[in-house]
């Protein structure tokens, strides 16, 4: 795969960005390794890096304040759409997230805007499947105390 552009779709708010200033460090058919700036900063959080996992349907990320110290890891359950006449590939946020703070504790977060979502049609109720079986795929490796092999890949970025 060649290095594409990448585009983040959120359905709630209703957005879609292009993540021009975030760079790629690695591309292949399974991952996108990239580090990246935030968006929108916030009191803590100043930078991170993420790895787009293209076939299991989540994005983890690392944030991390201002001195590079851990915050939290981000885990987004997400949809990839890969246009190829432009080579850009739109990462669609499916709402339901993972938060993982350094002391291990984990809180899934968002739930609330699948049903939001599903009740205003902004997403299918195939699209709700798919999310809470990619957030129980991602659950289940949380769990079993196997998201080491899963942080590996941005762990030192």
């Amino acid at each position: 795969m060649t290095t594409p552009t990448l585009y983040r779709r959120r359905i709630i708010p209703e957005e879609c960005i292009p993540l021009k200033d975030d760079i790629i460090l690695s591309c292949d058919e399974a991952h996108i390794i990239t580090s990246w700036h935030a968006l929108r900063p916030k009191k803590d959080l100043h930078h991170g890096s993420s790895c787009y996992f293209l076939k299991e349907g989540f994005k983890v990320s690392k944030f991390c304040n201002a001195d590079d110290k851990l915050l939290y890891w981000y885990c987004d359950i997400v949809d990839f759409d890969y246009h190829f006449s432009d080579n850009c590939l739109m990462v669609t946020d499916l709402l339901a997230d993972v938060i993982i703070y350094p002391d291990g504790f984990v809180k899934v977060v968002d739930l609330d805007e699948l049903v939001t979502a599903l009740e205003s049609r902004s997403i299918s109720l195939d699209t709700l499947k798919s999310s809470l079986n990619r957030l129980d795929k991602l659950l289940r490796i949380i769990y079993s105390g196997n998201f080491d092999t899963l942080k590996k890949y941005i762990e030192n970025t």
